[in-house]
């Protein structure tokens, strides 16, 4: 049970899991659908315009057994994409309320309803997140106040409950923002590029636990799949030319 060595950074961003997040029709699905071999479990609709394999996902149930599916391995499928995370938690709260037959999560008295909700959700997640399959979700964004020591900001982050964004913050390895970047041309007039923020901020929430992107990338996943891809394999010759290097043994110090 306890390893024997250590584990390698995953080199292939199909092992990993992803938050992208941002405005409505921003580009956030169509993005995705260029991940490898993507399956969309939709909660929502939205898709029409896309070509891609689709799963609708209209209740909890629907979801479990999605993922019971892909658990098995019998697919072709590399990345799962939720669209949207925000809906499948909705599906997952109506789910446990039923479960318990009740109208609210707050009918099970103070804070235990929540608790429920949110172990069924970080728990299929989770099982969804260890699988051998990139895991991409996605979410709308909105605006927050955020109060802290120096006073009152607005914020930008994903529309989930909060409990259920720390959840999913902390299980991703990359939290993605699509925001438009605004630059002013040469007649003076706006330019506007979509973008994707990877950086962390006191504006907006984003991440990249790799550490292979740079801060912003333009919204388009070939661009961003080859800077992922580069930056691995510049590591992987850095790391290989380490290796092999012989190493240096420092002289001794005389005393005068």
């Amino acid at each position: 049970m306890l390893p024997k060595s250590k584990t390698k950074p995953k080199a292939h961003l199909n092992d990993l899991t992803a938050l992208v997040y941002g405005p409505s029709k921003i580009g956030k699905s169509t993005w995705c659908s260029h991940a490898e071999n993507a399956l969309f479990l939709a909660t929502e609709p939205g898709l029409n315009a896309l070509e891609v394999f689709e799963a609708p996902i209209t209740c909890w149930d629907d979801l479990l057994q999605a993922c019971a599916e892909i658990a098995e391995g019998k697919h072709d499928f590399k990345t799962i994409v939720i669209d949207t995370v925000d809906n499948a938690y909705r599906m997952c709260a109506d789910y446990v309320c039923k479960k318990f037959k009740i109208e609210h999560e707050s009918d099970l008295g103070y804070g235990k309803g929540y608790a429920l909700i949110n172990n069924e959700f970080q728990r299929v997640l989770n099982k969804l997140a260890f699988l051998p399959y990139g895991l991409i979700l996605i979410s709308h964004s909105h605006e927050r106040d955020i109060e802290t020591r120096t006073g009152k900001h607005t914020r930008i982050v994903p529309t989930l409950p909060d409990k259920a964004r720390k959840l999913v913050t902390g299980l991703v390895d990359l939290i993605l923002f699509c925001d438009l970047d605004m630059k002013t041309g040469d007649d003076g007039k706006p330019i506007y590029q979509r973008v994707m923020r990877t950086k962390p901020s006191p504006n907006y929430d984003a991440g990249d636990r790799t550490g292979r992107l740079p801060e912003m990338i333009p919204l388009d996943f070939p661009t961003f799949l080859k800077a992922f891809n580069q930056t691995a394999a510049g590591s992987a010759v850095s790391a290989a030319r380490t290796k092999s290097e012989p190493a240096t043994t420092a002289k001794p110090q005389t005393k005068e």
